[in-house]
């Protein structure tokens, strides 16, 4: 009796050894699986022509430096956008920089300045206008403070944001875009889109 409840302990020992070697042989398979799903799966997104990063270029950590860059953004390809303010009243009303080169695709941020040089409060609003007409539809702003009126006190000073993209899809023969607002109070007449002589066009239309 003594000897067969030995060997059935030795068996049931060598079952249990068995069977934890092959758990730990699993486990490690599968956490060897989970570790190289991540760049299996930007392997997968770069065949593809996907990318999931936010927009700009990506650094990849341990990538030897190599950079990822977001494929809704033509790098092949520079766009001039030239900003242009005109103030129908006694305040002022500039672009903090004249003009910029973007890449079709790319989120900019450019800024306005506004001042109430008058010495009563206002309310006003700023009409975009684009050259030439055909850019119109692939100038794209995320953010502008065309889209509400404001007021400002006498002497009151704001600095407003654009935030615009091109789309990649623009006319390849357009390589220059002029953006005029025109800066007038509210409750007046809407005075007609300015011309821009540094295009050498009329710019025409009202988007958004």
């Amino acid at each position: 009796m003594d000897a067969s409840r030995n060997t059935a302990d030795r068996t049931l020992r060598s079952d249990n050894l068995r069977m934890v070697g092959k758990l730990t042989v699993v486990a490690g398979l599968m956490f060897a699986f989970g570790y190289a799903m991540v760049p299996m799966y930007k392997s997968i997104c770069e065949a593809l022509g996907i990318n999931v990063l936010s927009l700009g270029d990506q650094q990849i950590p341990g990538a030897a430096g190599k950079v990822v860059r977001n494929t809704q953004v033509d790098f092949s390809r520079k766009v001039t956008i030239e900003f242009d303010a005109n103030a129908r009243g006694p305040w002022s009303f500039k672009p903090e920089q004249h003009s910029v080169q973007v890449h079709p695709g790319e989120l900019t941020t450019v800024y306005y300045e506004f001042r109430n040089d008058q010495d009563r409060t206002m309310t006003a609003q700023a009409i975009p206008s684009y050259a030439p007409k055909q850019a119109t539809a692939h100038f794209a702003k995320v953010e502008c403070f065309c889209f509400k009126e404001h007021t400002l006190k006498p002497g009151e000073s704001k600095r407003w944001p654009v935030v615009f993209t091109v789309d990649s899809k623009l006319p390849k023969d357009v390589a220059t875009i002029t953006l005029s607002y025109t800066f007038f109070e509210v409750g007046g007449r809407t005075p007609p889109a300015p011309t821009t002589s540094s295009a050498g066009q009329v710019p025409v239309g009202a988007g958004g």
